[in-house]
């Protein structure tokens, strides 16, 4: 049955571009509470009391939209009385499109005062283009049993297209909720003891997971950021590019900020991939304390701003959180930096860890203390699995040493333990499985007992399929699992491949795949796939050659340099490499190398399996 579809625009901005005025730092009259809520619709109650809200900037810099508390509780209680007036039942699920726009967060919140389950799904048709996003967000609605699919109106027809692959019959746009009368629909918003929304995490794709996340658990995971993890007061401002269908954006600056009543400014991804120097102009003009990102979006836009460095003040800034991917230290020194000159104190820098199974955030830094990085002995690392303390000497010697950023202690009431493969808990320093344990947890995989049961593991601790140690209870984080490379009986990590190839002109961050494919020999094959923007044949066989040494200098394998055309390379909807989807395609022959200049080196190998 092809889904039914209606178009328009809802019901448009809170106010005239050009002529608004962002919501205040703090509340008048409102004393604030930092995330002492059992469920979002009485946070959000509460909220609305004050005058704090979301404030939405252009591509260009201009405050577009303005979204007060309270205007979101009212359009999210118009918005449950309108879904619930289309049939739906209590826990049925909604798949929403997360575009950075009230529109979103009207259906997100409206779906806590009705009942109804959210599944935020990625606004971004770029990654893998339409039919990679139709394949996409048809394998979530149909992982969701969704009842009804809401777009922005210049999707809907590709969600339409998904929602008719998923089974799923009512697609519908803004603005059919908008002219829907709900007015004598009664509300029974979620109780502290049911669910909150469906998070799929950002590796999902045509056969994703969806992390059920309860009432318990988020409130939780809020209150903990809040109180311990950001130290929430009176007068802060937070600054988010992050998507929203993302548990970092979701989370970390759309629920979190609600529920501490903080003021937050959005400037949307795609904006920020356009201009990610804005991101600093607009923290700088609104005098912004908390934001956050993936270390790549400090590395762009540090390196963008150019010489208007100086014309910018970032001394407000005291949280400068950095998680999501492997937090890199040359990348945050050189931000520092370049951003001396605009007030920036380093100590701001605040390391994270934490995945959609916990909610959101596991660990957390210390506040206003310098980054600390474990700089280790790379040989007991790679051959022994252990976490040595590099001497002085070996220090001098930049091929001897590995860095890593120590990411913080667990939040209070929770636990995290490092394992072998066998679950015997690892004494520190000795690397291994990462556990973890505590309230934020999911209420496992929505639908999928048997997903659910391969991350559990006893005493209520799940498997995050990272890998990493502890250094006086504190993380590190060397890993994924199943990214690892093991050759020759030793453990190489693609990161360390990849820096050490990033660092050669004129690669940027995000040009380099590394992972290991087997041979008919039974051998291990490490390749490295490279964006190449040259097109002179020399260039091309010059750059390839110094891929090949500084990958053997730094991990001393020999590996198979394989040049590609720029663009060529998957990333996750939150903008982190997808090695998995570069070996599969790479496999598949969908990434092949480009142009000419390939000087024979030996024949290509032949592979028994990708594994």
């Amino acid at each position: 049955m092809r889904a039914e579809v209606t178009t328009g625009v809802y019901g448009g901005a809170y106010g005239a571009p050009g002529k608004l005025k962002a919501t205040p730092r703090r509340n008048k009259r409102l004393a604030q509470r930092l995330g002492n809520f059992s469920t979002l619709s009485e946070a959000l109650d509460y909220a609305a009391r004050g005058e704090t809200g979301f404030n939405f900037y252009s591509s260009r810099g201009v405050l577009g939209d303005v979204l007060p508390y309270a205007r979101l509780r009212e359009l999210s209680i118009i918005t449950a009385k309108r879904l619930l007036k289309l049939g739906l039942k209590r826990g049925d699920r909604v798949a929403v499109v997360a575009d950075t726009e009230e529109d979103f967060l009207a259906v997100f919140f409206g779906c806590q005062y009705a009942g109804l389950i959210p599944c935020p799904m990625p606004y971004n048709i770029y990654l893998g283009g339409k039919d990679g996003y139709v394949e996409r967000i048809a394998g979530m609605m149909a992982c969701a049993r969704a009842a009804l699919a809401v777009a922005p109106k210049e999707l809907v027809d590709h969600v339409a297209l998904a929602a008719e692959r998923a089974g799923v019959d009512m697609v519908r746009t803004h603005s059919e909720l908008a002219e829907v009368n709900g007015d004598r629909v009664k509300l029974a918003p979620f109780t502290a003891e049911e669910t909150a929304y469906i998070q799929y995490s950002s590796g999902s794709t045509s056969e994703p997971k969806g992390v059920l996340i309860t009432q318990k658990s988020i409130t939780t995971n809020a209150r903990a950021i809040l109180q311990h993890g950001l130290e929430a007061r009176p007068g802060d401002r937070a600054f988010s590019w992050l998507p929203l269908y993302h548990d970092m954006g979701l989370v970390g600056f759309c629920i979190a900020p609600m529920m501490g009543q903080v003021s937050t400014d959005y400037l949307s991804t795609t904006a920020f991939a356009r201009r990610p120097a804005l991101w600093l102009k607009l923290m700088s003009d609104n005098k912004s304390t908390v934001t956050y990102s993936p270390t790549f979006g400090y590395q762009l836009a540090g390196r963008r701003i150019n010489g208007d460095a100086a014309k910018l003040d970032l001394s407000a800034l005291r949280v400068a959180g950095i998680g999501g991917d492997m937090v890199r230290p040359d990348v945050l020194e050189d931000f520092a930096e370049r951003m001396k000159v605009a007030g920036f104190d380093s100590k701001a820098f605040l390391p994270s860890y934490g995945m959609a199974e916990s909610t959101l955030a596991i660990t957390f830094a210390e506040l206003d203390q310098p980054v600390e990085v474990d700089v280790i002995d790379k040989m007991p690392f790679k051959h022994y699995g252990r976490a040595v303390p590099a001497s002085d000497k070996a220090r001098r010697n930049p091929e001897l040493v590995r860095s890593f950023v120590i990411c913080g202690k667990p939040l209070p009431g929770h636990d995290l333990m490092v394992t072998d493969n066998s679950g015997r808990p690892l004494a520190d320093r000795q690397i291994g499985r990462i556990l973890v344990r505590g309230p934020s947890l999911m209420g496992g995989y929505f639908g999928n007992e048997e997903a659910t049961k391969a991350v559990m593991r006893p005493q209520g601790y799940v498997d995050t399929g990272d890998m990493g140690y502890t250094v006086a209870g504190k993380v590190v984080i060397t890993g994924r699992t199943k990214e690892l490379i093991l050759h020759n009986g030793r453990n190489i990590w693609p990161q360390d491949i990849e820096w050490a190839a990033e660092r050669i002109e004129p690669l940027r961050s995000g040009d380099v795949a590394a992972f290991a494919i087997e041979q008919c020999s039974g051998e291990d094959q490490v390749i490295v796939l490279v964006q190449c923007r040259i097109a002179d044949e020399l260039q091309m066989e010059t750059l390839r050659r110094e891929v090949h040494a500084a990958v053997l200098r730094s991990s001393g394998i020999n590996c198979e340099v394989v040049l590609i055309g720029p663009r060529s390379l998957p990333f996750t909807s939150s903008g982190k490499l997808s090695r998995v989807q570069a070996k599969a395609r790479y496999l598949s022959g969908e990434i092949a190398e480009t142009g000419r200049g390939r000087l024979p080196q030996h024949s290509p190998p032949r592979f028994a399996a990708a594994h």
